[in-house]
């Protein structure tokens, strides 16, 4: 009896033993995805996933934290390959290789040394392959990218390298690097690994090469040497479960940071960071380019002179708006340059010349009259001569160091100072050139004045005959609004003297018209920024063909030479920010929820009763005008992005508002008009609790008001939203539940503004919204 009990105890053992060996080597030969449809490869509790993710303009193979609702990559495959498309597979072959194929071309994503016969998406984290002995020959444990997991180490000599952007996972311009010395040290890349290089080091140079940097399951970072641990860098003690992981990540900006990411709670958060300082990180704002802290943010700048190379990706660093004279010219040429400066600023010193005990103005005119120096540092009265470009820039308003650069003035040599080198016959031929391009371009410049004139003539007769047919301009829709001359209105607002605000393309200032004493608002763009005659123009276009209730209504525009201004319906109760965020003017709980219909009226006209769709982009209180009912008119429509009729997306750089800015704005994803959708549900929060989306004089808890409110509502204590208010509760509730559903980070979960105005208008049901993600990733 005995006997056939054991044999049947083995036998269920090895029946286990099987099913754990099937579970657990899940990936066999032959095993295929694609982008679209089977995507991933599952871990046995569905918490990682190897295969296709998102990136800009395509897909990468890695591995990804599912049961989040975006997908948070962990490992990445061929990080500077191109991104694939959505015919691609990724194929694991009958004869053990593991490929990518688009069309006819196979693309490796990885290559063990020996022949794959089966693979498995582990609850740790870690893929691995194994062989026909289910020996392993390949994991991602051992060839990290950008993350560390728990259970997971870095060893000497191995390095992480951050990645180019959130979208996009190539190689970024920071590394991590487990040195032999034993000291973990962050560089920027392509540099050295020597100490003037480094902007953080754990400091614990000198031990010996078997450091490795370690993370376990409750968020303790730490160095272990050997089998001692050597120094820990976070405290660790979080709280432990399957619901939870950690991950350490050198992040785009260059920070290391160790997250907690909730399956439950559906969210994500930094635990720990190796800097607060946002531009601690060695070379953010490329060549020529330096960091500045704003409270919690960071911006860069670009040196006097200098101008970026591609906008909106400070990386790619600054570049001169000027063309620089050369020194083969062999004379003083200070005349052809001034100094600026870069007040607080401090670079890498890569001096060439030290001048001591000069003045500024020594050091100065030191470099103007030297043609191989292109700037200088200057500190108390020590001048070092520079040459371009300068890098690893930041401003730090404790140093008194001046970074004075050499600037083009436009001066031209006359041609009596021309070198001597240079031949007299030279100097009459250029003579003729210029003579025979003058007359030319006068005979040109005459036949177009001609042309124009018959132009202009024929489009000021079609004009009038088209206001005789429509009998009134205000019922003529395609006649534009009124041009004003610039005398017109320098003398309607007695010289600009009266300014109401300044917005981001220009300062707005009160006039009153002379003819009908009609108060206006005239925007003044600014002449020396480069989109002010497309900010113009996309003006024109749009307010001057919409006409709503809740938009504020362009009544003309002057065009004179270089100069161009609006002209607007004055609105005589300043914007929403103005009375929402004034605690003696702010509106009571009704004004507020009329205010919030107000906008969404006016955001559902852009949308969907245009003729042509409008994306707004830049929904904020500081863009919402009140008139003297107080009336809410949505403003500033310069950074809308007009779509045609048979459009419903549009790719375009990030615009509007930090804090205001849908997070497909910052994923390079199309734009929709839900965007707009995002940017009214922070709005509407802010109405309902009558403060700003990101207070950091509040707690840590109250700060982040997406995240705030939504505490609040889940818990069920929303009276604190509106403090002392007396509100009713259900109406309170409802106001909240639209606004969740207006800041999902997935756009389609967004209703429309339709729906958004029925759910204000209290003729729909609200269904329970879920969490919505990080907020962080919009700010």
């Amino acid at each position: 009896m005995a006997v056939v009990l054991w044999l049947l105890l083995l036998s269920a053992f090895h029946a286990v033993v099987v099913l754990a060996q099937q579970r657990h080597f899940n990936i066999t030969l032959g095993s295929s995805l694609t982008p679209i449809t089977n995507s991933s490869w599952f871990s046995p509790s569905r918490r990682f996933a190897f295969g296709f993710y998102e990136q800009t303009n395509g897909y990468a193979v890695g591995i990804s934290i599912v049961g989040m609702p975006k997908k948070i990559a962990v490992w990445t495959a061929n990080r500077n390959s191109p991104v694939l498309q959505s015919n691609a597979v990724l194929l694991l072959t009958s004869d053990g290789r593991l490929i990518v194929q688009v069309g006819s071309q196979e693309i490796s994503v990885i290559n063990p040394s020996l022949a794959i016969a089966s693979a498995s998406m582990l609850d740790t984290g870690n893929f691995v392959l194994y062989n026909s002995d289910h020996n392993i020959i390949w994991q991602s444990f051992d060839n990290p990218t950008n993350t560390l997991l728990p259970g997971q180490h870095i060893s000497a000599g191995q390095e992480l390298f951050s990645s180019t952007s959130e979208a996009d996972d190539s190689h970024g311009i920071f590394r991590l690097k487990m040195q032999e010395d034993g000291n973990l040290v962050q560089y920027p890349v392509n540099t050295p690994d020597t100490a003037p290089y480094s902007y953080y080091s754990t400091g614990t140079n000198g031990v010996g090469n078997n450091v490795t940097l370690n993370l376990d399951d409750d968020g303790l970072l730490y160095l272990l040497n050997s089998t001692m641990s050597l120094k820990n860098l976070t405290n660790g003690g979080y709280p432990r479960g399957k619901a939870i992981i950690y991950m350490m990540k050198i992040d785009v900006d260059g920070i290391l940071r160790v997250y907690s990411h909730s399956l439950n709670q559906q969210n994500s958060s930094a635990i720990w960071s190796s800097t607060y300082d946002r531009c601690t990180p060695k070379g953010l704002c490329g060549l020529n380019g330096f960091c500045v802290n704003l409270d919690d943010q960071v911006q860069c700048s670009c040196l006097p002179g200098f101008d970026f190379v591609m906008p909106g990706n400070w990386s790619a660093g600054c570049e001169r708006n000027f063309t620089a004279e050369t020194c083969q010219l062999k004379e003083n040429t200070s005349k052809y340059y001034a100094m600026r400066t870069a007040d607080n600023t401090i670079w890498e010193d890569s001096t060439y010349v030290v001048l001591v005990k000069a003045t500024k103005e020594d050091c100065e005119q030191a470099c103007l009259q030297d043609c191989n120096c292109e700037a200088a540092l200057f500190k108390d009265t020590e001048c070092k001569k520079q040459r371009l470009p300068l890098r690893f820039g930041r401003r730090d308003m404790t140093n008194s160091n001046l970074a004075l650069v050499k600037v083009g003035i436009n001066v031209l040599p006359e041609e009596g100072a021309l070198p001597n080198h240079i031949e007299e016959t030279k100097g009459k031929k250029i003579r003729i050139d210029i003579l025979i391009v003058g007359m030319t371009l006068a005979v040109f410049g005459l036949l177009v004045l001609g042309i124009s004139g018959f132009l202009i003539h024929k489009t000021h007769v079609w004009t009038y005959r088209k206001i005789q047919e429509c009998r009134s301009v205000q019922l003529c829709e395609d006649v534009a609004p009124r041009a004003f001359s610039y005398a017109e209105l320098d003398h309607a607002t007695s010289g600009f003297k009266e300014g109401l605000g300044r917005g981001a393309f220009g300062t707005v200032f009160k006039g009153i018209l002379a003819e009908d004493q009609k108060v206006i608002a005239v925007k003044r763009l600014d002449k020396e920024l480069v989109e002010g005659e497309t900010e113009f123009q996309t003006e024109i276009k749009i307010i001057g063909r919409t006409h709503h209730r809740n938009l504020v209504r362009l009544l003309g525009y002057c065009l004179d030479e270089s100069r161009r201004l609006l002209v607007y319906e004055y609105m005589s109760n300043g914007s929403l920010a103005d009375t929402l965020f004034t605690p003696e003017k702010q509106p009571t709980w009704e004004e507020r929820c009329g205010i919030a219909r107000d906008i969404a009226r006016g955001l559902l006209y852009l949308h969907d009763e245009c003729d042509t769709q409008i994306i707004h982009c830049d929904i904020k209180p500081q863009n919402i005008l009140m008139d003297d009912q107080f009336c809410a008119k949505i403003s500033d429509f310069g950074m809308s992005k007009l779509l045609k009729k048979d459009q419903t997306r549009t790719y375009t750089g990030v615009r509007g508002t930090r804090g205001y800015v849908a997070p497909e704005w910052h994923r390079k994803l199309p734009v929709t008009v839900k965007a707009d959708v995002y940017s009214f549900g922070v709005v509407l929060l802010e109405l309902i609790c009558r403060r700003k989306c990101v207070d950091l004089s509040l707690n840590e808890n109250e700060s982040i008001l997406e995240y705030w409110v939504y505490s609040c509502y889940d818990a069920g204590d929303l009276d604190k939203l509106v403090k002392d208010e007396e509100v009713e509760g259900r109406q309170l509730e409802r106001m909240v539940k639209i606004s969740i559903w207006c800041i999902q980070d997935e756009p389609s979960l967004r209703p429309s503004m339709k729906k958004v105005l029925l759910m204000l208008e209290g003729t729909v049901e609200i269904p329970v919204p879920p969490s919505p993600t990080s907020f962080l990733s919009a700010i």
